[in-house]
Protein backbone atom coordinates (compact mmCIF):
# COMPACT_ATOMS: atom_id res chain seq x y z
CA UNK A 1 0.00 0.00 0.00
CA UNK A 2 1.50 3.48 -0.69
CA UNK A 3 0.70 6.61 0.51
CA UNK A 4 -1.92 7.54 -1.59
CA UNK A 5 -3.97 4.88 -0.78
CA UNK A 6 -3.23 5.72 3.05
CA UNK A 7 -4.28 9.28 1.91
CA UNK A 8 -7.47 7.77 0.53
CA UNK A 9 -8.53 5.40 3.22
CA UNK A 10 -8.00 8.30 5.45
CA UNK A 11 -10.49 10.50 3.43
CA UNK A 12 -12.89 7.82 3.19
CA UNK A 13 -12.66 7.38 7.04
CA UNK A 14 -13.12 11.04 7.79
CA UNK A 15 -16.23 11.67 4.98
CA UNK A 16 -17.67 8.69 5.95
CA UNK A 17 -17.82 10.38 9.94
CA UNK A 18 -18.38 13.52 9.03
CA UNK A 19 -21.53 12.19 7.41
CA UNK A 20 -22.30 9.83 10.05
CA UNK A 21 -21.84 6.81 7.44
CA UNK A 22 -20.88 3.43 8.62
CA UNK A 23 -18.77 1.64 5.43
CA UNK A 24 -18.25 -1.94 6.15
CA UNK A 25 -14.69 -2.73 5.68
CA UNK A 26 -15.43 -5.41 3.10
CA UNK A 27 -16.66 -2.13 0.67
CA UNK A 28 -13.55 0.33 1.26
CA UNK A 29 -12.19 -1.34 -1.90
CA UNK A 30 -15.38 -0.09 -3.63
CA UNK A 31 -15.39 3.09 -2.47
CA UNK A 32 -11.82 3.43 -3.24
CA UNK A 33 -12.09 2.42 -6.64
CA UNK A 34 -14.81 4.61 -7.11
CA UNK A 35 -13.35 7.83 -5.54
CA UNK A 36 -9.57 7.15 -7.85
CA UNK A 37 -11.82 7.02 -11.14
CA UNK A 38 -13.96 10.34 -9.97
CA UNK A 39 -10.53 12.16 -9.08
CA UNK A 40 -8.96 11.23 -12.05
CA UNK A 41 -11.96 12.50 -14.49
CA UNK A 42 -11.97 15.35 -12.05
CA UNK A 43 -8.41 15.93 -13.01
CA UNK A 44 -9.02 15.69 -16.62
CA UNK A 45 -11.65 18.69 -16.71
CA UNK A 46 -9.60 20.75 -14.51
CA UNK A 47 -6.36 20.57 -16.49
CA UNK A 48 -8.38 21.50 -20.20
CA UNK A 49 -7.17 24.41 -20.74
CA UNK A 50 -9.99 27.27 -21.74
CA UNK A 51 -9.46 30.63 -23.00
CA UNK A 52 -10.55 33.66 -20.81
CA UNK A 53 -12.86 34.67 -23.63
CA UNK A 54 -14.67 31.72 -23.35
CA UNK A 55 -18.37 32.09 -22.19
CA UNK A 56 -20.25 30.01 -20.69
CA UNK A 57 -23.43 27.65 -21.96
CA UNK A 58 -27.01 28.54 -22.41
CA UNK A 59 -29.46 27.22 -20.01
CA UNK A 60 -31.28 23.93 -21.82
CA UNK A 61 -34.47 23.21 -20.89
CA UNK A 62 -36.94 20.35 -22.09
Amino acid sequence: MNDKSLDLDSYIDAAGSALGLTIDPAWKPAVRANLEVSLKLARMVDEFPLPDETEPASVFRA
